[in-house]
């Protein structure tokens, strides 16, 4: 508890933030919306210091956990309110610009009032010789432009789509180039109304390459995770490899193992990605003591042609990681017998639906003993199927956010990237495991990847299937057996 000198304390700290909070509103009410919502992230931001001090100041005290998972959704909070905050700016920006030229026409005195797409033409970020050309790449049998709208630091085209998308689409992206060679980029995505529309870009706002400074820290997490994929092992063994760092021959056939699936599941998106054409970045792979990684950050560092590309690139790395991983586990399991190297007890078995499945399947009724003889091999593959699933999460930029967003499209990989957060933080309260991972999201990989060139055709319904069998095969690695089920299956009991 706090003692009496230490409640007022509090308490000022608490009457101080409030009195700020009042005043910023007091300051932001004059600029309307704006203000509010610059205001609003400043709430976001004090709010968990807040609720950390105002229970603190009643005696209550929180975990660690606790404590995480209020910054996580603060963050959260801070990062939508921005995202709306600039997108309004925006328009506010492109008002104030049409309100300036209608004040200087009619400075001007001029009989006759500009058209909206006189003034349209005027908030224009590209030079009205290549808007020229590019109006003139449009046709009735292609896509009839009825709206030519101002957008970021190029234009928007409303009309109307005559023909299949994809065919479209390489029809207009090549007139483009042959008018204006690579200056700019051809879009061809859904507004709100789920109608189609042509976006022009400037090619200086393709994705940029790695700096050096960003392929030096690749590689200084290449080799921490070597590292950490060791310590892993360590622990498995019993023994802290960073303190005794002379035993790493010990450590190599379940660390080596497992860093070689990381590196699988790499290749896998890289060779896919060499078929499409696609640069990616170096991986930036992410240690983790307690499995060895948490996979690897990849930034695709050209644009994708289409969704098909988005879910075949994406999909290879999990498949391939995954066939790997998948195949050390059930050859550990026909490797294991009574005096294998690790013993286990059978509630391990009980951690994951897939796991205890096969095991059963494999190992039959020595899963119902206390400690279960297995060979390293399944550790390794138990190790590499969670990595997998883990990216295989339905949110932001991770594998499985990439896949839902190339076959449902961004609004419904949006929803379910919140659904995935919103199951993560509530699992975090018991685990830190889900914790771990919901920041690493947060902060790393929130948004979806940006749209591709052809944003409107669908990957086909064979891709679907696979899509749906690898966020199925992601729910059974993660999803633990229910003591009930367990039971029926012979595990353990």
């Amino acid at each position: 508890m706090l003692t009496t000198s230490e409640t007022p304390i509090i308490a000022t700290i608490i009457f101080v933030a409030f009195g700020i909070l009042a005043w910023g509103f007091y300051r932001a009410k004059p600029y309307g919306k704006l203000g509010i919502l610059a205001w609003l992230q400043s709430v976001v931001l004090m709010a968990p210091w807040l609720l950390l001090f105002g229970l603190f100041a009643t005696g209550i005290y929180i975990n660690i956990i606790g404590v995480l998972f209020s910054l996580v959704v603060s963050a959260g909070l801070y990062i939508y309110i921005g995202r709306q905050l600039r997108q309004l700016g925006q328009e506010e920006l492109l008002k104030q610009k049409a309100t300036a030229r209608l004040a200087a026409e009619a400075a001007q005195q001029t009989d006759t009032p500009p058209t909206s797409e006189a003034m349209a033409l005027e908030l224009m970020a590209i030079p009205e010789a290549d808007l020229t050309a590019i109006k003139g790449i449009f046709g009735i049998d292609t896509f009839f432009a009825t709206e030519t709208i101002p957008y970021q630091e190029g234009v928007i085209f409303k009309g109307n789509l005559r023909g299949e998308p994809e065919a479209i689409h390489n029809r207009l992206t090549s007139s483009l180039q042959e008018r204006l060679g690579e200056q700019y980029r051809l879009f061809l995505v859904e507004n709100q109304d789920g109608k189609a529309v042509v976006i022009i870009l400037p090619s200086r706002n393709d994705p940029q390459p790695m700096t050096v400074f960003q392929k030096i820290f690749a590689v200084f997490l290449l080799v921490a995770t070597a590292g950490t994929c060791l310590e892993a092992a360590g622990l498995l063994l019993n023994f802290d490899f960073f303190v005794t760092p002379s035993r790493y021959l010990e450590t190599l056939p379940i660390g080596g193992g497992v860093l070689a699936i990381l590196i699988a599941h790499e290749l896998g998106h890289w060779f896919m990605a060499q078929r499409y054409n696609v640069r990616l970045s170096l991986p930036f792979f992410l240690p983790a003591v307690q499995i060895g990684s948490f996979g690897a950050i990849t930034r695709f560092e050209s644009l994708l042609p289409n969704r098909k590309a988005l879910f075949d690139i994406s999909f290879a790395g999990p498949a391939v990681g995954g066939v790997v991983s998948l195949g050390m586990l059930i050859t550990g399991l026909l490797l294991s017998h009574s005096g294998s190297f690790f013993q286990l007890p059978k509630e391990f078995f009980q951690g994951s639906i897939l796991v205890g499945t096969l095991a059963r399947i494999v190992l039959g009724s020595a899963l119902q003993s206390s400690v279960v003889d297995i060979h390293p091999l399944v550790i390794v593959g138990w190790v590499g199927l969670v990595i997998t699933a883990l990216n295989l999460m339905p949110a932001g930029q991770l594998d499985g956010g990439r896949i839902v967003q190339a076959i449902y499209g961004r609004k419904i990989a949006n929803r379910a990237a919140i659904a995935t957060l919103i199951l993560l933080g509530l699992a975090g309260l018991g685990s830190s495991l889900p914790l771990y991972w919901l920041i690493v999201i947060v902060f790393l990989q929130r948004t979806p990847e940006r749209p591709s060139l052809n944003e409107i055709t669908e990957p086909d319904d064979a891709r679907a299937a696979l899509g749906l069998l690898a966020l199925f095969l992601m729910i059974v690695t993660l999803l633990p057996l229910t003591p009930a089920l367990a039971g029926r299956l012979g595990i353990g009991g």
